[in-house]
């Protein structure tokens, strides 16, 4: 079952653009430790890492991206 959501959120993060967003989680918005660690397996997944936005607020999932590794 832990599969079948990594790769549902691996799926929904490769539709943004740049690698994209966290996307919104399972918590309304709210950068749960589960969501955050979700979003970077997905996003190590996709050779990338999560980030959070200049300016951005760490307690929301929104405000971090996948950024492709160098």
């Amino acid at each position: 079952m832990k599969l079948a959501a990594l790769i549902l959120t691996a799926a929904a993060l490769a539709g943004c653009s740049s690698m994209g967003d966290a996307g919104p989680g399972h918590s309304g918005g709210v950068a749960t430790y589960d969501d955050l660690k979700t979003a970077t397996a997905a996003c190590t997944a996709k050779g990338g890492h999560l980030r959070l936005h200049k300016n951005g607020d760490a307690q929301y999932l929104e405000d971090y991206a996948c950024e492709k590794d160098k």
